[in-house]
């Protein structure tokens, strides 16, 4: 049988970019992508927020126009947003930002989202890093939901057909369940046009309903 509980491959990227309120709004959309990419939806409003306030923290007490670069990783079960600048003087504080004050709560927004966040300092650098909790139970899992859980059942029942040996759980069942998906859809399309349906048009219903969900 397959196993498919694993299956979500994370890797760790960044982007180098210079610290200007124009450059934030591409941030925002990218960590949007690769979040929904990581099967990790439900954080993008939270990690959007942390990703806004690091970052304009950078412009406002290092300076506009600091190459900057943003670092997204899995630590744990937990994912991992750095923003790392040249200025290792310039530290982030926690404040209590009272009533109508227009400063000040920055961090104090950040530390309201996430589990953690800290400071590391270096030599001519530092990297300001904060981290969220996923709900997963494992690094390379995924936070489920009723659709994930029926395409893991078909899975399971399709990968026993095609495979009656049982798999090693891991990375190599992930890329094996990968596979088995693929034939899984690849049988469906035949089945589709056997039936004197429109396999394109299939694929393209199924990719609205799924774009549709992702909203």
């Amino acid at each position: 049988m397959i196993y498919a509980s694993d299956c979500v491959r994370r890797k760790p990227w960044g982007l180098s970019f210079e610290a200007e309120p124009c450059e934030i709004a591409g941030l925002r959309k990218a960590l949007r992508l690769h979040l929904t990419l990581w099967g990790l939806p439900e954080l993008v409003e939270s990690a959007q927020l942390c990703v806004t306030e690091l970052t304009s923290n950078v412009i406002k007490h290092v300076g506009a126009g600091t190459p900057a670069t943003l670092a997204v990783s899995m630590s744990g079960t937990r994912l991992r947003i750095e923003l790392h600048d040249p200025d290792a003087r310039a530290l982030p504080t926690l404040l209590s930002a009272e009533g109508e004050a227009e400063s000040g709560r920055g961090m104090t927004l950040v530390d309201a989202v996430t589990d953690r966040w800290g400071v590391i300092l270096r030599v001519d650098s530092k990297v300001v890093w904060c981290e969220l909790a996923t709900g997963l139970t494992d690094q390379n899992g995924h936070t489920g939901g009723p659709r994930v859980a029926h395409a893991e059942e078909y899975l399971a029942l399709y990968g026993a057909a095609r495979h009656p040996r049982p798999t090693v759980s891991g990375r190599l069942s992930a890329a094996v369940a990968e596979e088995a998906a693929i034939d899984l859809i690849a049988d469906l399309l035949h089945w589709l046009r056997a039936h004197g349906c429109d396999p394109d048009e299939a694929l393209d219903r199924a990719q609205m309903h799924f774009e549709s969900e992702l909203a």
